[in-house]
């Protein structure tokens, strides 16, 4: 059992998300009230500012700023909006430092692309919110990636964020002051289904799509694998052990769509996400999402979401 009390430091980034937030700091609070004493205190750490406004407008007070002398046994980064654009030189730097040191060092929601930003994945594996990861895998090829809700690897903790962080919290509770009070943490706040770390960050293709037809669910599954080398019908078709004309009648019945027409649905839906959540050239980002040229893609994206490739990354 760890000494107490523990010092988690939460390290907001501008325009984080305040569930991911809340997630975090909550069970902490919970586990000292019910064990009747002080077991983790906290400390809000920001890139400077002194308050900290959440993606929805509310602000955190923060008695901390990167490069400060703490003494933590946990740091904690939250971040949401787009932290491929973080750019703060002292925080990165600072959070290298933590790092040489050996601290324990976490992300949750966009947090995990700040550790990464910031060079202190490299041979670690690591989890993010799933509208982060695609521009996630493009800046940072050689990092482990998975789809995880929250991973524990050595001494760096990456969670998805939303409600995934009071899964990791509980584990992170029950490893220090035991499966009793973690349970009792998560009762206080109704989360009585823990979901183990490698659960799903998404309802599966089924629910989503609302569908029960295995051969068309591993259809959807190959053509979300393959966004920039799309797979044509008859190639889909032969790997899942159907005819042509088979796959486009299940396209038809269950969805209400061609295949072509879904498949540009997806490949738009990742380059939306990469124009969000990424500085990756437009034109790279049409090749990459399975397009001939920046017009071609330009053309679709605006008969998809009634605005320009270039109007999505201003309006970010």
């Amino acid at each position: 059992m760890s000494p107490s009390p523990q010092t988690v430091g939460i390290f907001l980034i501008p325009g984080f998300a305040l569930m991911s937030y809340a997630s975090v700091v909550e069970p902490l609070r919970a586990a000292n009230l019910l064990a009747g004493k002080d077991l983790y205190r906290w400390v809000h750490v920001s890139p400077g500012p002194e308050m900290i406004a959440a993606s929805c407008g509310a602000t955190v007070p923060c008695m901390a700023k990167s490069g400060d002398a703490l003494n933590l046994d946990l740091l904690l980064v939250c971040a949401g909006g787009n932290p491929t654009a973080f750019k703060d030189r002292k925080t990165l730097q600072w959070l290298r430092s933590l790092a040489a040191r050996g601290l324990r060092i976490g992300g949750v929601s966009g947090g995990p692309v700040i550790l990464a930003k910031a060079g202190i994945m490299d041979g670690h594996h690591m989890t993010v919110h799933w509208e982060h990861a695609p521009a996630v895998a493009e800046a940072f090829p050689n990092i482990m990636l998975t789809r995880s809700i929250y991973i524990v690897d050595r001494n760096r903790l990456t969670c998805a964020g939303g409600t995934a962080p009071l899964d990791m919290m509980h584990a992170l509770i029950a490893e220090a002051h035991g499966p009793d009070l973690a349970r009792r943490v998560s009762d206080w706040f109704m989360h009585t289904d823990i979901r183990p770390a490698q659960s799903s960050q998404r309802a599966s293709l089924a629910e989503r799509h609302g569908i029960h037809d295995e051969r068309l669910t591993a259809a959807l599954e190959l053509m979300e694998s393959h966004p920039g080398d799309p797979l044509k019908r008859g190639e889909t078709a032969r790997r899942i052990g159907l005819s042509t004309r088979q796959l486009d009648r299940l396209f038809s019945e269950k969805l209400r769509r061609s295949y072509s027409e879904h498949y540009r649905q997806i490949r738009l839906e990742r380059a939306r996400d990469l124009l969000r959540q990424s500085s990756i050239a437009i034109t790279e980002i049409a090749l990459g999402c399975g397009f001939s040229s920046a017009s071609h893609f330009s053309r679709a994206y605006r008969e998809a979401f009634g605005i320009t490739p270039a109007s999505e990354r201003r309006a970010v």
